[in-house]
């Protein structure tokens, strides 16, 4: 097949395929594993919570971390690719199929008592089922069927935002565009509205809808091969995602902004050490993410944010300390733990609801029962992430790859 993106994107300097990178497998391994920790906390180890809460947020140090992974690795994809297409047909199969497993897995819970839905996701099922499928549900008011996939909503975001900048050809300018979503959590985050167009039953839907709707021109306008459509592709795209992190996020806009701009920090990162741009200043725009975002939570943030305003350096600590050892040899089973990272991070508040609602009040239970009782559930994680990954993720990894392959020159 012809490839579809047009003769433009031929200009833009396509790095050599990489094997892939142990130190990022690393990174993916220790937010996938720290992200555990943070929701093990509720249902097996209340103490610790009221011991480490009120300073650290370790499940926002370990999605931190994952921005980064993602902002590094995603449009390096595209790019080396050279095809919209095949990026695309390579997200859905990387993301959907496991997706589909882990919203399945959730719904029969709900189905047999163990976690009620959210009484949003029974009475508006059709801005539900829509939203879900968008992956923008948290962008669009829609509660989520598994507390972990609002992550998810920002990282289609992102790809959405990538794919707009690739196609106008200003996707070099990602240190420009990290430390603007940086300002903009500082400057604008504490009055920018939220759920500002998804208010009710009927605005949600309507909102809903109109996304669909928009994205998909916007995706038909920039696979397409005449150079006007695909210009207003990507200013469609651009535009509603912009819209939806501004005004219509269920989290604080600040919050939003900032993990935008620490997505294109990781981008930026990426083209200073593929010497792509100008090493000092695209650092020194990344680099002033973070502190962005610390000041947007001590600003913006209710009362004195510690727990964001500590996790967020620490992840950054964390990622620049893969950076630094990345020519060092990562040990099997840590790259290993870093490849089935997405199944772990689906699949963990499955089994952490099951634990749930074994035990009522898990301070009144015997501390060695809860810690043989967390060994356990921590190896069922693995061995279900490890059969997701051998029949789901990897038999769809590699057919999204034959497909992608086609729109490919």
């Amino acid at each position: 097949m012809a490839n579809s993106t047009g003769t433009r994107e031929t200009l833009a300097r396509v790095p050599p395929r990489e094997s892939r990178l142990g130190w990022l497998d690393a990174l993916r391994a220790v937010a996938a594993l720290v992200v555990v920790y943070e929701h093990a906390l509720n249902p097996l180890y209340p103490e610790l919570r009221a011991v480490t809460g009120p300073w650290f947020d370790a499940g926002i140090y370990g999605v931190m971390v994952f921005f980064l992974v993602s902002g590094y690795v995603i449009p390096a994809s595209l790019e080396r690719r050279g095809s919209v297409a095949g990026f695309w047909a390579g997200r859905f199969f990387r993301l959907y199929p496991l997706w589909a497993v882990a919203v399945a897995a959730a719904l029969l819970l709900a189905v047999s008592g163990v976690d009620p839905m959210h009484v949003w996701l029974t009475d508006r099922p059709t801005s539900a089922v829509l939203g879900h499928l968008t992956m923008l549900q948290d962008l669009l008011n829609v509660p989520n069927v598994l507390n972990v996939l609002w992550t998810l909503s920002y990282e289609m975001a992102f790809y959405l935002l990538v794919t707009a900048l690739y196609v106008a050809g200003v996707h070099r300018r990602s240190a420009e565009v990290a430390f603007g979503f940086g300002a903009a959590a500082v400057l604008l985050g504490g009055v920018l509205p939220s759920v500002l167009l998804s208010r009710g039953a009927g605005a949600t839907l309507g909102t809903v809808l109109a996304v669909i709707a928009l994205v998909g021109c916007g995706l038909a306008g920039v696979l397409s091969g005449r150079p006007g459509a695909r210009r207003a592709g990507a200013l469609v795209l651009g535009v509603v995602v912009l819209g939806l992190i501004l005004v219509n996020g269920r989290i604080p806009a600040w919050q939003s902004l900032t993990i935008l701009a620490t997505m294109f920090a990781g981008t930026a990162l990426y083209r200073v050490r593929d010497g792509q741009v100008a090493p000092w200043r695209a650092a020194a725009l990344a680099g002033s993410v973070p502190v962005a975002a610390v000041a947007a939570a001590l600003w913006h943030g209710d009362g004195v944010p510690w727990p964001w305003v500590s996790a967020v350096p620490a992840a950054w600590a964390t990622f620049a300390a893969g950076m630094l050892l990345a020519r060092r040899r990562v040990p099997a089973w840590w790259a290993w733990l870093g490849m089935v990272s997405y199944s772990v991070y689906l699949l963990h508040p499955i089994l952490l609801e099951i634990v749930d609602g074994l035990l009522a009040d898990p301070a009144a239970v015997a501390w060695p029962y809860r810690a043989g009782l967390g060994v356990v559930v921590l190896g069922a994680l693995l061995g279900c992430a490890a059969l997701t990954y051998r029949l789901v993720e990897a038999p769809a990894q590699r057919a999204g790859k034959r497909i992608a392959a086609r729109f490919v020159k």
